[in-house]
């Protein structure tokens, strides 16, 4: 018998094949299945000939683009740039020309779908690449956590920058974050103002006296509150002040005040924070002028951030032989208290930053605090050459006679206008060597951080990098550093841009029609997401909460607007009102599936809103692109905005009217796939409040789904979402990749792609994804010299 060579996507479809599925399956698939030569042939050469080479052929083709010869799968993949161009005009209908008789959708499709099977597989045949990334400065969000972290203040050295561009959705990608003269003038401006605030210079200040008068204490009496110059206690109970400290350090805390002495021991109170007592004194002056007395305890040493002040009463007490019962009870009171601190001035990151070893000689002691400095700076030891420009810096700055701190803050203000400070840099230790290869040990550690926490690496990734053991620990680390609070930073930075939602803080609804919204209700949406999505992060959640979840975060203003305040639990005894009417918030488990997930939240809800009135197009084409991955063609040129207003109402329900403007063909098919899924969400108004009608008519919110499912409502389609995890798992990968690696994605790194998403199969929690992320060959490889060409 003559042996016949097969092409090898025979064997390629039949390995597949095999894999998916056992023998029967396969012979059933086998004949349903056209072979992917015959698929090719029908779907994309005849799609050409039709479409394309008239305009497009051998002789005189039009943009000089021939496409006559394109008619082997091997040929496309060698020209994908121009064939991902065509794809994407065939798509958005900008080809053919509106001249040209258009395609079927069903023909568009078939032809689409075979050139992107013919790109997946070579892309997974394809010699691995893991990309390089361009070299990035630190964005605004980055500088901020750095410096934090570096010099160990926190405060907002940014501030002044210019906004970050965005790119593929994020301000952290490497080929937007371009370096303008008015930035590196901020920058210079912010080292200046860094030095300042971490390093001393001269006499400490004197510490600061914060006095609260009595009518400004929260008191546990039961009393309406009154302007008064002095508060009483008569029963066990306290008088509290709330204040933000800035730093941590010793505190003094004092108080004037007297006491009704009624009974056989004098009054009692004691010193709180945050309602536990530190020390207790006998309040023994009575009324009279002379007798006020000033109590002060001992220092003590509290944390900075806020806390609860508070002068208890202890040891109430009534005489029952007293002739009128208000002067019969011991009572305790208080005309003002006063909290000073921190005493010691010197501030922590001074202590911190200039520990040294002081029988050194300067010069020695400039080397050991600028190479410790600078070593964190540069997110890698400093370089022997580094250091010594540094110290001569600082001498230099001696000998004109600057004093010891200022030759510092000199020479760390160097250090934070350096390139290798404001900037990622990744050296590459074998340039001329072509193969990709990992990251050192620190520039992994840079990744993991900025990814995770948008700031350097701690102590402990530097302390592994230095060891060579941070590969090994990868896992455990990345578990560590998403429980960390630090990781906090992934909401902001990398949910809040990928859910669209830093919109919110612009978004003005119609006053006359959301007389309800204001900015503490707006503040509340925003925080509710936050907290939930710090939820998914911290307790390592499945990602199928992210469509419909038991649990969210509520105040009372934000329960109220949900109409949810039955499941609000009761404010506890003695807990203040906050101005507003605003409160605290609390996890709630939800009574039902019309919220739950970030779909039914109201900061989505509303960002996806007209201010006028709800926009299904919008609610839809936001779940195709942020929730699936897979977002609709830019809508034709020339197409008319929906009618708005009383008149256009009188046409019908705000539904109607959108099934009467998809009626143009131009238009049909992006809107099916759009408005089932934004319709299913009208039961909540432009603000996320729950409605049962849209005006005078009734909301209709089932739909049908272009694969063919039907659904009546939220809760259904929530479900069918959840049947669709694979979808959003990979939508959710590709974003977090995309954050991770500081750029889009490519072709390349399709193979990294899917081996993440069979990892997510198997455990669906938040961490997987991040795990494999960390773990892939884009996120700890780079790129030799050249680029890896795909066979």
């Amino acid at each position: 018998m003559k042996y016949i060579p097969l092409p090898s996507a025979f064997f390629l479809t039949l390995a597949f094949l095999l894999a998916v599925a056992g023998n029967d399956s396969v012979r059933v698939l086998a004949q349903e299945t056209p072979p992917p030569a015959t698929r090719f042939q029908e779907s994309v050469v005849a799609f050409v000939a039709k479409h394309c080479v008239e305009c497009h052929g051998e002789k005189d083709p039009n943009a000089d683009l021939n496409l006559a010869f394109d008619n082997d799968p091997h040929v496309l993949t060698k020209r994908r740039v121009v064939w991902e161009n065509v794809i994407d005009m065939v798509v958005n209908g900008t080809m053919p020309p509106s001249d040209k008789p258009r395609p079927e959708q069903a023909e568009i499709d078939r032809f689409v779908d075979v050139v992107r099977d013919l790109f997946n597989e070579a892309d997974l045949r394809a010699k691995p690449d893991p990309g390089r990334v361009t070299v990035r400065r630190l964005n605004r969000t980055e500088y901020n956590h750095t410096v934090r972290d570096l010099v160990f203040i926190d405060f907002n050295p940014a501030e002044d920058f210019p906004s970050d561009d965005i790119g593929h959705g994020f301000d952290n990608i490497g080929d937007v974050l371009t370096m303008s003269p008015v930035l590196m003038e901020r920058y210079l401006a912010a080292a200046e103002s860094i030095v300042q605030k971490a390093i001393l210079v001269g006499e400490p200040p004197k510490p600061p006296k914060r006095r609260t008068a009595a009518t400004f204490f929260q008191s546990t009496k039961k009393e309406e509150f009154r302007e008064v110059g002095v508060r009483s206690l008569e029963m066990n109970g306290k008088l509290s002040i709330t204040h933000k400290l800035p730093v941590d350090g010793e505190y003094k805390l004092r108080f004037r005040g007297w006491g009704r002495q009624i009974g056989d021991e004098p009054v009692k109170a004691a010193f709180q924070i945050d309602d536990n007592s530190f020390e207790t004194v006998e309040v023994k002056a009575t009324g009279v002028d002379k007798d006020k007395v000033i109590y002060e305890a001992k220092p003590i040493q509290v944390s900075a951030g806020e806390h609860k002040i508070s002068i208890a009463f202890l040891n109430e007490f009534t005489d029952p032989a007293a002739e009128k019962p208000e002067e019969g009870q011991r009572t305790l009171f208080v005309e003002w208290s006063e909290f000073e601190g921190p005493l010691d001035m010197v501030p922590t990151s001074h202590r911190r930053l200039l520990a040294t070893n002081p029988e050194l000689p300067k010069a020695d002691q400039a080397r050991e605090i600028l190479n410790r400095f600078a070593t964190r700076a540069y997110r890698r030891p400093a370089t022997t050459e580094e250091v010594d420009r540094l110290v001569a810096l600082a001498l230099h700055s001696l000998d004109e006679g600057l004093s010891w701190e200022e030759a510092m803050q000199r020479s760390f203000m160097a250090v934070l206008v350096s390139p290798k400070f404001l900037f990622r840099l990744e050296l590459d230790d074998r340039p001329d060597s072509p193969e990709p290869r990992p990251l050192d040990e620190y520039q992994l550690a840079s990744r993991m951080s900025y990814f995770l926490w948008s700031s350097m690496p701690d102590q402990e990734l530097f302390d592994l990098a230095s060891r060579g053991e941070l590969t090994a620990n990868i896992e455990p680390q990345v578990r560590r550093m998403l429980q960390d609070p630090k990781s906090d930073s992934l909401v902001e930075n990398f949910a809040m841009q990928w859910l669209q939602l830093r919109r919110l803080k612009t978004v003005a609804p119609d006053m006359k029609q959301f007389p309800t919204f204001n900015d503490q209700l707006k503040a509340a949406m925003l925080k509710e997401t936050e907290l939930f999505f710090q939820a998914i992060i911290h307790e390592d959640r499945s990602i199928n909460d992210l469509i419909d979840a038991d649990f969210t975060f509520l105040n009372r203003p934000l329960a109220r607007h949900y109409g949810l305040e039955s499941i609000m639990p009761e404010r506890p005894e003695g807990q203040p009102r906050r101005r507003g009417g605003n409160s605290e918030f609390v996890r709630v488990t939800l009574p039902d599936k019309l919220r739950g997930g970030l779909l039914t939240q109201a900061s989505v809800l509303t960002v996806t809103s007209n201010p006028t009135r709800t926009s299904p197009v919008k609610r839809g084409r936001w779940i195709l692109e942020q929730i699936l991955g897979a977002p609709p063609p830019p809508p034709p040129p020339n197409v008319p905005e929906l009618p708005e207003g009383e008149h256009a109402e009188l046409s019908g329900s705000l539904r109607q009217r959108l099934e009467q403007h998809r009626a143009n063909p131009a238009c049909a098919n992006c809107h099916a796939k759009m408005d089932p899924l934004g319709f299913a969400f009208e039961n909540y108004n432009a603000i996320g409040g729950f409605r049962e009608k849209d005006g005078e008519f009734p909301i209709e919110t089932a739909g049908v789904l272009p694969g063919g499912k039907s659904f009546n409502g939220p809760a259904e389609l929530k479900a069918i979402l959840v049947e669709q995890q694979a979808k959003v798992g990979r939508n959710l990968i590709e974003k977090l990749m995309t954050y991770g690696l500081g750029r889009g994605l490519e072709y390349y790194d399709r193979r990294s792609v899917v081996k993440i998403q069979e990892a997510l199969e198997k455990d669906n929690r938040f961490s997987t994804i991040v795990i494999e992320i960390v773990k892939s060959d884009p996120f700890r490889m780079r790129r030799g010299s050249d680029p890896v060409a795909q066979d």
